[in-house]
C-alpha cells in the first residue's frame, strides 16, 4: 500500500465544500481541517505507484476550491496501533 500526505489549500469560503468533495474521491482514505499553513490535509492510499498521480493531479487538483497541493509520500508508518495489530494473534483472554 502506498500512502501519500496531501497538503491542501482551498478558497477560504469553501472549506467544508471542498473537504466533503475530496473525501468523497476513490483512493482518498481521510481528509482533516486543519489550523496552521494549510487548510486541508488528505491521505491518500493507493496499491500502485501510478495511482497517486491519478488521485492527487486527476482528481483532488480538479476539486473546484482547491488553489494549491503539495503531495509527500510515506515511507514507514510508525504507529503503535499498526504495531499491536501486527503482533496480535486474535486470541481473547484466556485463549
Amino acid at each position: 500500500m502506498i500512502t501519500a500526505i496531501v497538503m491542501i489549500d482551498a478558497a477560504t469560503d469553501a472549506i467544508p465544500e471542498v473537504a466533503a468533495a475530496i473525501a468523497d474521491l476513490d483512493g482518498v482514505s481521510e481528509v482533516y481541517s486543519t489550523a496552521g499553513e494549510v487548510d486541508l490535509i488528505a491521505v491518500v492510499r493507493v496499491r500502485e505507484f501510478d495511482q497517486v498521480a491519478e488521485v492527487i493531479a486527476g482528481r483532488i487538483n480538479k476539486v473546484a476550491g482547491v488553489l494549491e497541493t503539495e503531495t509527500h509520500i510515506a515511507f514507514r508508518a510508525y504507529s503503535r496501533h499498526d504495531l499491536e495489530a501486527a503482533f496480535s494473534l486474535g486470541l481473547g483472554p484466556g485463549d
